[in-house]
Parts: C-alpha cells; structure tokens; sequence
C-alpha cells in the first residue's frame, strides 16, 4: 500500500528591524536560515533580491511598527508578499536580549519568531486613512501649541505683577478679554512689543485650528457621508468628533464585537488575577488616546441629552463620577459599533415612564 508523502510549501520568512537611513535584514526558508545583511532602505532593492535567489517562494515578512509607518509594508503586499508590522510590546524576549541587541539580533529574533507563527500582527491603513489620520494629529498638536500660548501669555502677566480683573480670571477666552489684552497699557514699550508678539502667534494657532478642524470635516462629508451622518446621529458626538472616529478607527466594520472594539480604543479595564487573587488597575493604557479621550468628553455631553444614559448614571450615585462616566463611555463605543455596522441611524426608544418619580 503506497502512503501518502506531504509536502510542506516552500515559504520565505524575513525579518527587518527598520532605520531612517539602512533596513537590517534576516532572511530564512521553512527548512534552514539563509543569511542576514544591511541594505538602503528600499523595497525595491530586497525584493530584486528575493526574485534572483529565492523565485516562486511563498514569501511572509515583518517588522515593527515604528518611525517608518507602514508605507513599506503597503509595498511589499502590492508585490503579492504576506507582511506582519507588529507592536514592538507585543514581541516575545527572553531574558538575554535585555543584555545583547542589535540590529542584526533584532532582525534575527523576528524572522525566527515568523516562522514559528509567534507574532500577531496589528492593523495596517490604508494610505488614504493614514493621511487623514495624520491631519487629525495635526489639529491635535495645534490645540496643545494653542494651550501653550495661552500658559505664555498668563505667565508673562504674572510675572509682571499685572493681575486679571476677576470677569476675566477664566480658563476660557472671552473676545472681552482679548481686546482687553490688545489694550493693555506698559510703562516700557518692549513689554507691549512682547505681548504683542505672544498674540499674534496665538491669533495664528488659533485660525489654524479652525482651519484644520474645517478641512477634516469636509473630507469626512466628502468621502465617507454615510458613515458620517450615521455617528452624528448618536448624542453627544457632532461633526468633528465624527470625523475623528473615521480618522482614526478608519474602517470599524472590519471589528467582529464590541469587546474586541473596546478593547482597540482602550474602553477596558487593566485585570490582573493571580492565586485566585483579582485586582483592576484602571482603565488600560493601551489605547487609541485621541479617540478614547474624546469620547470621555462626549460623554459628559451625551449624558445630558439622552435620559437612558441618565436613568444608567443615577444607577451608580455614590460612586465615583470619573468612573461611572467611563461606563456611560462605553456605551457610546456600543451604539457608534452598532449604528455603522448595521447601517442605521441611532434611535432612542427610550421609555419616559421608567423615569424615576
């Protein structure tokens, strides 16, 4: 009786720890490693490589995800080839490579961890979410340039001794208090040239932060109006916060649950359980930031429009509010999961009668 001989599919595993300036690069077959080297950091360059040496191999690649972005790995899947960009916290070590690294090791440590299927790669945009996205960190970097000119300005007075009228002792900016700024009178004219100047760069920042926020907006209705309009209907998310979700979540169909996209904002707590023992530190730290700081403010903002989520918060009164309104946070991670992937605008079906008297 003949027996059955199977063979395993040719595959070419490589690894790259990737820099500005050279890729260093590891490469092995599903039988035995091949060799490592320092090249340009060029796709191009590697794959002629792959096809002079290795031709017709089922080619699997990785690196971690860092400066260099995932244009490169774009590249490489148009080539055909099968690549993992990783989270650098996420690869396993052991204890020697806290006393041995390289860049070679490091290249090294990821073919082999390749070939064994011990990596779990992260999700690559595409280049037209990485662009938005990218003009959506820009908005955020101004609003934090924005904060600082405003600390410069205040600190400067203070310093000076010239103390706010008490209208105008606000962590808001009123018009009134701009103009009053503008009139302010110094003994010496190098103190008015001074503030003069700090006003000016915030009059910049903040007209580009209009413009900034206006653009992304924009887009969004643009190119994505259907997904736009459906995350608007949901209490307290508006126009801009939409438009964030879209930046940078890009597609939220492609999440199977809503505990696996929670756990992508960074929506779940931190556990840890050992001998029985459990113990939760806090909401993880491994999140989207932007986003999961923006729907903790949306919250805030639902929670006094919607009465279902007041009905949920007063079920929690005693507790501490910076906690229950992660709660009411989640929820709005439920219903923004809910109204994209089933293609409906939110409804509340709240019943008034279940009201407390």
């Amino acid at each position: 009786m003949n027996k059955m001989i199977s063979f395993s599919e040719p595959t070419l595993y490589i690894g790259i720890d990737m820099h500005k300036k050279s890729w260093s690069i590891h490469i092995r077959t599903d039988i035995s490693d091949h060799k490592g080297f320092s090249m340009p950091p060029d796709h191009e360059q590697l794959f002629n490589y792959v096809e002079a040496n290795f031709s017709g191999m089922n080619i699997k690649l990785t690196y971690e995800a860092g400066c260099c972005g995932f244009s490169a790995a774009r590249a490489f899947m148009n080539l055909g080839w099968e690549v993992k960009v990783v989270n650098p916290a996420d690869i396993p070590r052991g204890d020697k490579q806290n006393y041995q690294k390289t860049d070679y090791l490091d290249s090294r440590n990821l073919c082999k961890l390749l070939s064994k299927d011990q990596l779990q790669g992260i999700y690559i945009p595409s280049q037209e979410q990485e662009m938005l996205c990218g003009l959506l960190r820009q908005r955020n970097n101004i609003t934090k340039m924005l904060r600082k000119a405003k600390n410069y300005i205040s600190s400067s007075l203070l310093f000076h001794g010239i103390l706010l009228q008490e209208e105008f002792d606000k962590p808001t900016w009123s018009i009134a208090f701009k103009k009053w700024l503008e009139e302010l009178k110094f003994e010496q004219e190098s103190g008015r040239q001074d503030l003069n100047s700090k006003l000016r760069i915030l009059n910049c920042l903040n007209q580009e932060y209009l413009q900034v926020g206006n653009e992304l907006r924009l887009y969004c209705r643009k190119h994505h109006k259907k997904d736009y309009y459906l995350l608007m209907s949901i209490p307290g998310i508006g126009g801009y916060l939409a438009s964030a979700i879209l930046a940078e979540l890009g597609d939220i169909r492609r999440f199977k649950n809503e505990r696996e996209f929670s756990s992508y904002i960074g929506m779940v707590p931190g556990i840890h359980q050992s001998g029985g023992k459990e113990s939760f530190m806090g909401i993880t730290p491994r999140c989207r930031a932007i986003i999961r700081t923006y729907l903790v403010e949306a919250a805030w903002v639902a929670l006094r429009k919607d009465p279902e989520l007041q009905l949920n918060y007063r079920k929690h009164v005693g507790k501490n509010p910076k906690s229950v309104i992660i709660k009411i946070a989640h929820k709005l991670v439920r219903r923004i999961l809910s109204v994209i992937k089933n293609e409906k605008k939110y409804q509340n079906n709240y019943n008034q009668n279940t009201m407390p008297k």
